[in-house]
């Protein structure tokens, strides 16, 4: 494993366990070379899995895209990171076992947005608003609305 501190090619594994959920391997590894010390995970990955956009493109399926758009909306929510990564692996999971290498991006948008509903509604209205493209208010009220959301009480 390349050192991501200097770039020497030769780092050595200090330490090795399963993460919390038991989905990946959680390796503490080290540098002789500038001793810089940084963790790798290694998951099983059942296929390799390409995203096809709206404009028909295809990119590879990133897990720390997914990952990024999680914390895009649950930043600053009382979500703690253990419940991110679990979110994370049941999304993957889904995705994988659809049985199919192309997977539309709005199929992982629906998949998140039903983790984040029931998590956090909050970070579910923020994912929604970019994901379905608001551009009034008039689209939050009508998406608050289709959804079953109560009105707010005034209180603060």
């Amino acid at each position: 494993m390349k050192c991501p501190f200097c770039g020497h090619q030769d780092t050595q594994v200090k330490d090795s366990r399963p993460s919390d959920d038991g989905s990946a391997i959680r390796r503490r590894r080290s540098c002789p070379n500038c001793n810089g010390r940084f963790t790798t995970f290694e998951r099983v990955q059942l296929r390799e899995l390409v995203i096809l956009k709206r404009n028909g493109r295809r990119t590879p399926f990133e897990r720390d895209k997914l990952e990024r758009s999680l914390g895009v909306a649950l930043r600053k929510r009382p979500v703690q990171a253990d419940q991110v990564e679990q979110m994370v692996n049941r999304i993957v999971r889904q995705l994988e076992s659809l049985g199919e290498t192309e997977i539309p991006s709005s199929t992982v948008g629906d998949f998140i947005m039903k983790a984040l509903k029931g998590v956090d509604e909050v970070a579910y209205v923020r994912y929604a608003s970019v994901y379905k493209d608001f551009r009034h208010t008039g689209d939050f009220a009508k998406f608050l609305g289709d959804e079953g959301f109560d009105e707010p009480s005034g209180k603060a």
